[in-house]
């Protein structure tokens, strides 16, 4: 059995260290890609259905998008962090201490999950008010989130394992866990909410059963062998310092994704003003933007992998390739699913609500997101870039600008000067901004990399 694990290791090193580096990383993108996307779509689907109940019930999916980032963003602090460390590692081969990282990583964010729920669903109405929710929505939001807490331990823990599973190379494995998920998820939306008539606790149930099973499968390919690296107890590290590695590795993306929250709680108490229409039509561009730099995303998580297994090997010649090769693909790919949303922005608002004032908001606003969506690789590269080799602080600086730190005060100042307009406006320039910023850093740091060896 050792014997049969030691030369799939090395057959794995080989493949991450000599496959030509635009076919590993599109072989690497390509289940990523589909694992977002159906990650995405099911998220749209719950807007979809719940939105059929009502627009305060439709307006309570965009509240509780807070609270989904807030976990994720602890899920893929604790992937990231140790994924991050895995990779580099098993470029060294160094396999024992990636079980280390692995471990501790997982436990830790299934442990953190649970005391998200605990406190969350002790303290959920204030939760709710303090994300935006308006009084007509909050009914409505309580609701639908005590499910999603409910399933916190399995969305934080099932984010680190799809993470290792991405960072070894094995992103086929964890497309089929997510999938399997998102899948039954849509399935059973429209099951629970009008067959058995739950309504939007219907919604919830679905997306809660469905986060767990996802994890079960995606936990599975671990204790099955079929990694490189193991979860078990035993390998939970007791030396502070593996903590303390993955923490630091997985900062940006803790900021990042909490960034996302904040942002979420600043748009929503933005658009309050304007009332439930302005809410549902801002969540709504949300998720549909969402599916569309799923695609980036999913390019640029299919690199990660790709550059720390290298950077670990010393092969720093293929690092610089695949930078500048990802950043090429995910704008080719974007800017074509862009010009397609953008030519049809008000047909796609109405799919989740056909009222006038919700479709010209979320159309202007689809159609200004489109246009700077171009932009949105850039920053994303280099993000992933530092991140996967271990550059915590710059990566951390970077994930804190395209999140928050340049949109939220746009999104105030904008929506004070120009209304609405100033609310559709600010995240589209932040994502401007922040590539004027990020591409630099890369193109300096890439010039500096020694050579190979």
């Amino acid at each position: 059995m050792e014997k049969k694990i030691e030369a799939g290791a090395d057959s794995q090193y080989k493949k991450m260290t000599e496959t030509p580096v635009e076919k590993l990383i599109i072989s690497l993108g390509i289940p990523t890609v589909i694992s977002m996307l159906i990650t995405n779509i099911y998220n749209m689907a719950d807007s979809y259905f719940v939105s059929r109940i009502s627009l305060s019930a439709g307006g309570a999916t965009s509240i509780v998008f807070g609270v989904m980032a807030i976990l994720q963003a602890f899920g893929f602090m604790f992937g990231h962090g140790s994924g991050s460390h895995i990779s580099r590692l098993l470029g060294a081969k160094h396999n024992e201490k990636a079980s280390q990282f692995a471990s501790t990583g997982f436990f830790w964010a299934v442990l953190v999950g649970f005391l998200i729920m605990i406190g969350g669903l002790v303290f959920i109405e204030p939760l709710m008010l303090l994300l935006g929710s308006t009084d007509t929505i909050l009914p409505y939001a309580v609701d639908y989130c005590t499910f999603i807490l409910a399933a916190a331990p399995a969305m934080t823990g099932s984010c680190v394992l799809n993470n290792i599973l991405r960072y070894e190379g094995k992103a086929a494995l964890a497309m089929i866990g997510l999938m399997a998920g998102g899948v039954l998820n849509i399935a059973l939306d429209p099951l629970f909410i009008f067959a058995f008539d739950l309504g939007i606790s219907g919604a919830g149930l679905a997306t809660a059963l469905s986060q767990y099973i996802s994890f079960g499968i995606l936990l599975s390919m671990f204790l099955l062998r079929k990694t490189q690296s193991r979860i078990s107890p035993r390998f939970i590290a007791r030396e502070f310092n593996t903590l303390a590695g993955i923490v630091l590795t997985g900062l940006p993306s803790l900021a990042r994704q909490g960034l996302n929250s904040a942002s979420t709680m600043v748009l929503n108490a933005q658009a309050k003003p304007f009332g439930d229409p302005a809410i549902a039509a801002m969540g709504y561009v949300g998720r549909t933007s969402s599916l569309i730099f799923s695609i980036g995303l999913g390019i640029g998580q299919g690199f990660q992998p790709v550059s720390g297994f290298n950077y670990g090997a010393k092969k720093y010649s293929r690092v610089k390739k695949g930078a500048w090769f990802t950043l090429g693909l995910g704008m080719a790919s974007i800017g074509v699913i862009a010009a397609g949303c953008f030519a049809f922005a008000p047909q796609i608002i109405s799919l989740f609500r056909n009222e006038g004032e919700v479709v010209q908001i979320g159309s202007e606003a689809l159609r200004i997101q489109c246009i700077f969506l171009l932009f949105f690789p850039a920053s994303m590269v280099v993000n992933m870039l530092f991140q996967s080799i271990g550059k915590s602080i710059p990566a951390l600086v970077l994930s804190c600008l395209q999140s928050g730190l340049v949109f939220i005060p746009l999104c105030v100042i904008l929506s004070r000067l120009w209304g609405i307009k100033g609310i559709e406006t600010a995240q589209p320039l932040a994502y401007f901004i922040t590539a004027l910023i990020s591409l630099p850093c890369m193109i300096v740091f890439l010039k500096r990399l020694p050579k190979d060896g």
